[in-house]
């Protein structure tokens, strides 16, 4: 009989991978690693029984996360990422040259030296890059204090259980609109919002009053079970969610990066929100507390 992981994140619904082989299974401070092959997925990375990337298809989530608000903002020098220990997001937003410094704050050790080891099919070396400063660290605790002001954040976080949970929160959205530059943007993992709309909802209802701009974008990632995932977008400049295609393509024409599913028109197209999305945001609810 084959070995299958099971995955009961949403409530109702569960989810089975073959596992083929297991590569790694242990307990960091904070969580329990799980790193599995699958025939379909290729290597899957789980923490807390929660799948978080998968071989096969991280490029989807990363490169839409990352360059999204990058080529939006057309001239981010410091960016802060808050989370993505597997090294995935701090790889594509490397690939901007323009960026000077990356801040990433990850409140796991483990992970990141658990990634450094066993997901080079993710991170490469983005570890050891020069513009890297890798902080060890509660990322509520770093947006609240940092002296640092960040042209884009981004929120490679968890689902809203154990150690991400915080980041859903007013503080946290508070602190991220503190350190952020003048025509900053932040960007969140917002979950599927096809078994998940309370957490788009709760992140629309905290930005909102914060920014001038808030929405979310769409991407399909297979292995994120439910359909589309949200991105949650949030900036006081205006002009940033409607940047014209022309000018996106300019952009990633002169980057030089080459992507397999980030494109301009793949950008535009994100923002194009099925009215089913749209209404999640319109009945955001008043907060989600502290």
């Amino acid at each position: 009989m084959a070995e299958w992981f099971e995955e009961i994140l949403h409530p109702g619904f569960r989810t089975k991978l073959q596992v083929d082989k297991v590569l790694y299974e242990g307990d960091s401070e904070h969580q329990k690693l799980l790193l599995f092959e699958n025939e379909v997925f290729g290597r899957v990375l789980a923490l807390n029984n929660i799948v978080q990337t998968t071989e096969r298809d991280e490029f989807i989530y990363h490169e839409m996360l990352a360059h999204v608000p990058l080529f939006a903002h057309g001239a981010a020098r410091k960016v802060l990422i808050i989370g993505g220990g597997d090294g995935g997001m701090l790889e594509e937003t490397l690939k901007h040259r323009g960026v000077e410094k990356v801040t990433m704050v990850e409140i796991d050790a483990a992970v990141v030296e658990f990634s450094k080891q066993h997901l080079r099919f993710i991170c490469n070396d983005a570890f050891e890059d020069p513009r890297l400063d890798l902080v060890i660290a509660d990322g509520v605790d770093h947006v609240e204090t940092t002296g640092d002001r960040y042209d884009v954040v981004i929120v490679d976080s968890t689902d809203p259980v154990g150690p991400g949970e915080v980041l859903f929160t007013e503080r946290f959205y508070a602190g991220a609109k503190r350190c952020l530059a003048p025509g900053g943007v932040l960007v969140t993992q917002n979950g599927v919002p096809f078994f998940q709309a309370d957490e788009l909802r709760n992140t629309a209802a905290c930005l909102r009053p914060l920014f001038r701009d808030s929405s979310c974008y769409l991407a399909a990632v297979p292995g994120y079970t439910g359909g589309v995932m949200a991105f949650g977008w949030a900036t006081d400049n205006v002009t940033l969610r409607q940047t014209p295609l022309d000018r996106l393509r300019e952009r990633v024409r002169a980057s030089g990066i080459e992507s397999r599913h980030y494109s301009a028109e793949v950008h535009a197209a994100a923002f194009a929100l099925p009215p089913w999305v749209a209404s999640l945001l319109e009945r955001s609810p008043q907060g989600t507390g502290n």
